[in-house]
């Protein structure tokens, strides 16, 4: 007998930085989340889908649950538990290489609210970090962090189990048809998409206060005059403050066009096109704390 087609929505949840969004990627098989190793690097719910012989997986990678202390952190909290109600599956995320902390258990607590309705699976990652006999402490620390419905190590970054964990998620997804085409691996629109990568390319290497404070927008995609091949795109790069826009332009503006050719070559790869790129760097004052401004920057 054949087994039934199953269809449905997972997320991974964790501390920041616990690689939930380098094993979203994993899954889905291309880049469709940014990684960095600055807190708070997601802030959209990113959905990413997983087509198999047996379902049909839609990964949302949402930001890391933290105590806010802006706005913009409420925001991001609000996300994860939105995210939470309406899927199949969670799984936890906990790296390999760190102990178990106080915030992983804050998580934990909060997702035995949801447990009795949606199945919560414990997620080692990282685990191409530590040695075996690491992950099974670490496996066995987590059982008793709460009570799961299954426990999986995995490392995204040389594959291990990546494909176990993909069979895993869909075995607690409902009985049903595809929910998105095959082919497509994400419904985020390009724009998105593409302002994730700038940002992504604008956290590399500043400084730790700075992360945060970094907001992107893509004023328009558009073809270039005069060539079918190429794409060209104008977006802003939006900071707090003045000494923070000449930290991202750098000597004369060097760091800005390190950040613009970074951008550019993901973002061809993305589209599959040569891109034009123009970006300029906007002062929105205090915006991480402004109603107003998180509205305008999408927020």
């Amino acid at each position: 007998m054949t087994e039934p087609h199953r269809s449905g929505f997972a997320c991974f949840v964790g501390r920041p930085n616990a690689g939930k969004s380098t094993l979203t990627n994993a899954l889905v098989g291309t880049k469709i989340a940014i990684t960095s190793s600055k807190p708070q690097t997601t802030r959209h719910a990113i959905r990413g889908i997983v087509h198999r012989e047996d379902g049909q997986l839609i990964l949302i990678d949402t930001p890391g649950l933290h105590r806010p202390r802006t706005l913009l952190g409420q925001r991001l909290n609000d996300v994860v538990h939105a995210t939470w109600s309406e899927v199949d599956v969670v799984g936890l995320c906990i790296p390999a290489n760190e102990k178990i902390g106080p915030g992983d258990r804050f998580i934990a607590n909060e997702l035995t609210k949801i447990a009795k309705r949606t199945p919560i699976v414990g997620i080692v990652t990282k685990t191409d970090l530590v040695r075996p006999e690491q992950i099974a402490e670490q496996l066995m620390a987590l059982q008793n962090v709460m009570e799961f419905a299954d426990l999986i190590p995995v490392s995204a970054v040389d594959g291990f189990q990546v494909d176990a964990l993909a069979k895993l998620l869909v075995t607690k997804l409902p009985e049903g048809p595809q929910l998105y085409p095959g082919g497509e691996l994400t419904d985020e629109p390009e724009q998105t998409l593409v302002g994730e990568l700038i940002r992504e390319a604008a956290l590399e290497g500043v400084r730790d206060e700075l992360p945060h404070s970094i907001a992107v927008t893509v004023e328009e995609m558009l073809p270039h005059e005069g060539r079918d091949d190429m794409i060209d795109i104008h977006a802003f790069l939006y900071v707090e403050r003045n000494s923070q826009k000449g930290i991202i332009l750098g000597h004369k503006g060097e760091r800005l066009r390190e950040v613009g050719a970074q951008a550019r070559k993901q973002i061809e790869a993305l589209l599959g096109t040569k891109v034009y790129l123009d970006l300029h760097i906007k002062v929105a004052k205090e915006w991480q704390r402004d109603p107003k401004q998180l509205r305008r920057l999408g927020f």
